[in-house]
């Protein structure tokens, strides 16, 4: 009979069953999973809308086409990203997300990994909303 470890860690992920859909003005997101450390979101972005510009001081992204195409700004660059294809941005780099549609919905798996990863860690630089914070 296999003897059973005497230390092991536990990952404790919260349930995907959880979800909620928060809805945003430029379309909704959900929380996937999360975890130490970790959280996984489905941003669905409506057509022609997009995100603010804004960065984080306490996480990274990485954000994953699910459907539709993408126009990301990371700093100064952008680039058109289509189904299956990523961005990863580092924490403290401005970054947007639009969808360049005029009729389907966006949809993008976001990974957030850092020590903190609560919704009050986005510094808003530009938003179409009226949302944009003072840095």
């Amino acid at each position: 009979m296999a003897k059973k470890p005497e230390s092991t860690t536990e990952i404790k992920f919260e349930s995907a069953t959880k979800k909620k859909r928060v809805e945003r003005p430029w379309g909704s997101y959900e929380v996937l999973t999360s975890g130490p450390g970790f959280q996984t979101k489905r941003l669905t972005v409506k057509a022609e809308k997009r995100l603010s510009l804004q960065w984080h001081r306490h996480r990274d992204e990485t954000w994953v086409v699910a459907r539709g195409t993408a126009q990301v700004t990371v700093d100064e660059d952008q680039h058109t990203l289509g189904r299956g294809q990523a961005m990863h941005v580092p924490r403290n780099v401005h970054h947007r997300i639009e969808n360049i549609s005029s009729v389907e919905p966006l949809e993008i798996i976001e990974v957030q990994t850092g020590d903190y990863l609560g919704e009050d860690d986005i510094v808003r630089v530009e938003d179409d909303f009226g949302r944009a914070d003072s840095e």
